[in-house]
């Protein structure tokens, strides 16, 4: 695959041209509004509101908007709403204040924006989400699908051998968690020889609640009993619980999650993580601020769309070939 700055270079002459477009547009609508236009043109604010810019794949997604938006001249400012979603609604009231051209909202669902997305839509500013799904406003959403979730859930479900139980961390508060849960229980539903426990974990918390939910978890599951499994609707929580499987010796439940960070791809590599799914939340950031650019383009005729990124299943068995194939992405691991 390639280098980050090779895909970035590529998509660059793109981004430009449609940005340049969109410039003369601008100039174009002076006469009747000089004051905003001006404004607009001279410079132009996307403001990113995050659930945790802490996590892995928040964080990638961020890098990859900041690249693609640096090539255009654009200003980013991004906030940590830190799981809050009256924070992230607040943030956006705050970025429409300030006449931002753009707003970003990074996995919160649309439906926990409604006051921010109403003031967004009447200040005619386009919003792009990822994991966040379309809603009022919303011109594109990227990475939003539970699809995303299929193979590592099927990949779990075959190691087993169709039987045991599973601990699933779940987050509801995010769009993402839950249409990956649906999937899960779609394919749950098959076989009926698992049984699933389901313990919701938070923003900020999931540190120290996946250990504590596998270790009580783990209390009613005597080792060798049973094909078991630990799986996060991401992976963070499913590594915080590690610890717990660590401190009993317990080395008879496989584990999985989603996203593909640097911790989970060294987890792998030493046999503790089982299998995650990597997403490439980079090229998600550039694509959401391509499509933005191409919705403003195209002003009223533009229609709102879902894209997805295909994930990749990483597990012990092809984590070289993959970290080969990707050179650069993981410094250190290989």
């Amino acid at each position: 695959m390639e280098h980050r700055s090779t895909r970035l270079t590529r998509l660059v002459p793109a981004l430009v041209a449609a940005f340049a477009l969109l410039a003369a547009a601008l100039a174009a609508g002076a006469a009747a509004s000089p004051s905003k236009t001006s404004s607009t043109h001279k410079s132009f604010l996307l403001g990113v509101v995050s659930i945790s810019t802490t996590d892995y794949g928040n964080h990638e997604t961020i890098v990859g908007i900041k690249a693609a938006a640096k090539k255009l001249g654009w200003t980013v400012d991004v906030i940590d709403a830190n799981g809050s979603a009256d924070t992230a609604n607040s943030a956006i009231e705050t970025l429409v204040s300030r006449h931002a051209g753009a707003i970003f909202d990074l996995v919160f669902p649309t439906t926990s924006l409604t006051a921010g997305l109403k003031a967004a839509k009447a200040a005619k500013i386009p919003v792009a989400t990822w994991g966040g799904g379309l809603g009022t406003g919303v011109v594109v959403t990227d990475g939003s699908g539970g699809v995303f979730a299929t193979p590592i859930v099927k990949y779990m479900v075959s190691q087993m051998g169709g039987k045991g139980s599973i601990l699933a961390l779940t987050y509801h508060v995010g769009l993402v968690c839950r249409n990956r849960e649906e999937v899960f229980d779609t394919v749950l539903k098959a076989y009926p020889s698992i049984k699933v426990t389901k313990d919701e974990i938070q923003i900020p918390g999931y540190q120290t609640q996946g250990p504590q939910f596998a270790t009580g978890w783990l209390a009613g599951h005597a080792k060798g009993s049973q094909p078991l499994a630990i799986w996060g609707c991401w992976e963070d929580p499913t590594i915080a619980a590690l610890s717990a499987l660590r401190q009993q010796g317990r080395t008879d439940v496989n584990t999985y999650g989603e996203n593909g960070g640097p911790t989970a791809m060294s987890d792998i590599l030493h046999g503790t993580l089982t299998a995650t799914e990597w997403e490439d939340q980079y090229q998600e950031g550039i694509d959401l601020v391509q499509q933005t650019v191409a919705a403003m383009k195209a002003g009223a005729s533009w229609k709102p769309k879902q894209i997805e990124v295909p994930g990749v299943l990483v597990t012990k068995a092809n984590i070289h070939t993959f970290l080969k194939q990707h050179p650069g992405l993981f410094p250190g691991l290989k």
